[in-house]
């Protein structure tokens, strides 16, 4: 009896205890109210689907009654099915979490949605979950700071939101079986607010019944923005059409500031002295080169890329009485006082510079036979290319005398001295115009009589050209004899341009005396011409330019290259034996009248 009463009492223990198990996992399943302080942990993402056990099993039943009565209509379940959870993607437009009424035992609390301890916002399904991007409004900066959210205790340390979030991994949580009916009240979500950020590391804090979730770093991919230490990578905008053709041609100039440069480099040109940027000489010629005037020697100046070429004889230098005694046939008063002139030695050319000269410059028919044989300019060609030239004539300036082997005629003294410097660049030699001094000295060539040859006028035909023999005309160069020092047709045929102004001569001794013009007429002509009487081509003759030598010329400004009225004008070039420095030459060269009524030429479009 006593066995049988005590295994009755030991059955019933085990009912009891049945009941007590069953009851309270109903509770844990049902959840009861609980005040804010009491929190359930979930490590190492397993979720505690079981809430705390009941200290006291007498209370289970109670417990379950209520929980059963405590079901609302209203109740949304979120269900947690696989052991491997996925947290599905989630959309949040607008930055607000949609709005989810859902019952349950816990008190309204400001949350976003939570269906899984892992899950911030959307219900979980699948294994190693993915968030959508989140895409959040007028976020211009991809510093964000979100303001503190407070939802179900969900800490997610270091979630770095850059205006889009992406790809979300979590561990695989294994979870047991079980159906939760959480009602929350309508998720607020803080706005997002970006002042002035400087960290892309946004904290969201969340509270929940004490479920921590473990690190999730979210490695947002936003448009391409990157840490404050990084440049964002964005799209470059498009550069208009113009932009780009304004920048594929940086060096171009509107056409008035070609023209000007152009201009510039002729002034600069013609203002600096020769033997300031006169290059090497391009031929080497043996006789040409003289230490001393015992080592001087008559040479022949080849024009490269032409068969032209300037013939120099050597003229020593001496003493001579410059002028004209007043007894002489002819003399003037201009021609004296005759006075004592010392000359240092010099080469000059053998007769009066041709048109086969003078054009290769005065035409530019040195650039046209390179571009007609299709030679390419060197280095020093366009250098010399870019010296001024005088303007087309608007007729023959030969005025139908012929040019082949005859002197060339009708230039500017300023014309004149532009063309040795042009031959002076295209040799690499420095040659010049005669002062008037070295010319009288050369064409006496040791005569003190009225003529090279004399003082009989009678023999002036078997020496030159002139108003008895000339036919009205020029005549080809070298067809007279030429005086004792081998020069020809220094006595007519046609006057040849010095560099001095006619100034009265001064009685005291000089040495290479030179008179600086300074006006545009008044400048020296020497030897007379074929238009001349015999008395005009005496060695000791002086003619002053004068306007009327450009009568016919209709310009203005007229011209400052062509003389349309001095058809007998020419002139011849020497080399000095010893070349002048840039400061002594600039006497020799063009003079300030010359540069201003050059630089007043092409302002007024002529040239």
């Amino acid at each position: 009896m006593t066995s049988v009463c005590a295994n009755r009492h030991r059955w019933q223990l085990s009912v009891l205890c049945v009941l007590g198990l069953t009851a309270a996992i109903l509770v844990g399943c049902e959840r009861p109210p609980v005040s804010k302080t009491k929190t359930r942990k979930t490590r190492d993402g397993k979720t505690a689907a079981a809430a705390k056990k009941t200290a006291e099993a007498k209370t289970a039943g109670a417990e379950a009654e209520k929980t059963a009565e405590a079901k609302t209509p209203e109740a949304k379940t979120a269900e947690v099915k696989t052991p491997e959870v996925k947290t599905e993607e989630a959309k949040t437009p607008e930055a607000k979490t949609p709005e989810v009424k859902t019952e349950a035992k816990t008190p309204a609390v400001k949350t976003s949605e939570v269906k899984t301890p892992e899950a911030k916002t959307a219900e979980a399904k699948t294994p190693e979950a993915k968030t959508e991007e989140m895409k959040t409004p007028e976020v211009k900066t991809p510093e964000v700071k979100t303001e503190e959210a407070k939802t179900p205790e969900v800490k997610t340390p270091e979630v770095k939101t850059e205006a889009k979030t992406a790809e979300v991994k979590t561990p695989e949580v294994k979870t047991a079986e079980a159906k939760t009916e959480a009602k929350t009240p309508e998720v607020k979500t803080a706005e997002m607010k970006t002042p002035e950020t400087k960290t892309p590391e946004a904290k969201t804090e969340e509270k929940t019944p004490e479920t921590k979730t473990p690190e999730v770093k979210t490695e947002a991919k936003t448009q391409e923005a990157k840490t404050p230490g990084e440049k964002p990578a964005e799209k470059p905008a498009e550069k208009p059409a113009e932009s780009k053709t304004a920048a594929a041609k940086p060096k171009d100039k509107p056409v008035a500031a070609v023209v000007d440069t152009v201009k510039d480099e002729k002034i600069r040109l013609a203002a600096t002295p020769t033997p300031a940027w006169i290059p090497k000489p391009v031929t080497e010629i043996a006789d040409a080169e003289a230490k001393s005037e015992a080592e001087m020697k008559p040479y022949a100046e080849p024009i490269v890329g032409t068969d032209v070429k300037v013939d120099m004889v050597p003229i020593k230098g001496g003493k001579f009485k410059m002028g004209s005694p007043k007894d002489e046939n002819g003399h003037k008063d201009d021609e004296a006082p005759q006075r004592e002139v010392t000359i240092a030695p010099f080469w000059m050319e053998k007769h009066e510079v041709t048109w086969q000269e003078y054009e290769l410059w005065g035409l530019g028919l040195d650039k046209q036979r390179r571009d007609l044989k299709k030679i390419q300019a060197t280095d020093r060609d366009k250098f010399i290319d870019s010296f001024a030239v005088p303007t087309k004539p608007y007729q023959d300036m030969s005025f139908g005398f012929g040019k082949e082997d005859k002197p060339a005629i009708c230039m500017t003294q300023f014309a004149a001295k532009m063309y040795c410097k042009w031959l002076s660049a295209k040799t690499g030699r420095y040659y010049r115009l005669p002062t008037e001094a070295e010319w009288e000295y050369a064409c006496r060539a040791g005569s003190t009589t009225p003529y090279s040859f004399g003082d009989d006028p009678k023999k002036l035909g078997d020496y030159a050209w002139f108003t008895d023999n000339s036919d009205e005309k020029y005549h080809k160069i070298c067809e007279k004899k030429p005086n004792a020092w081998g020069l020809f047709d220094m006595h007519g045929n046609v006057s040849e341009w010095v560099l001095d102004a006619k100034d009265p001569y001064k009685a005291e001794a000089a040495d290479n005396p030179l008179a600086e013009p300074d006006k545009e007429y008044n400048r020296v002509v020497r030897g007379g011409s074929w238009d001349d009487e015999a008395v005009k081509c005496r060695s000791a003759t002086r003619r002053a330019s004068e306007k009327d030598w450009k009568k016919q010329d209709p310009q203005i400004p007229q011209s400052i290259w062509y003389l349309t009225d001095a058809n007998f004008v020419g002139f011849r070039v020497i080399r000095p034996l010893k070349p002048p420095t840039a400061e002594e030459a600039k006497k020799y060269e063009v003079d300030k009248d010359q540069l201003e009524a050059f630089k007043d030429y092409l302002e007024s479009g002529k040239q």
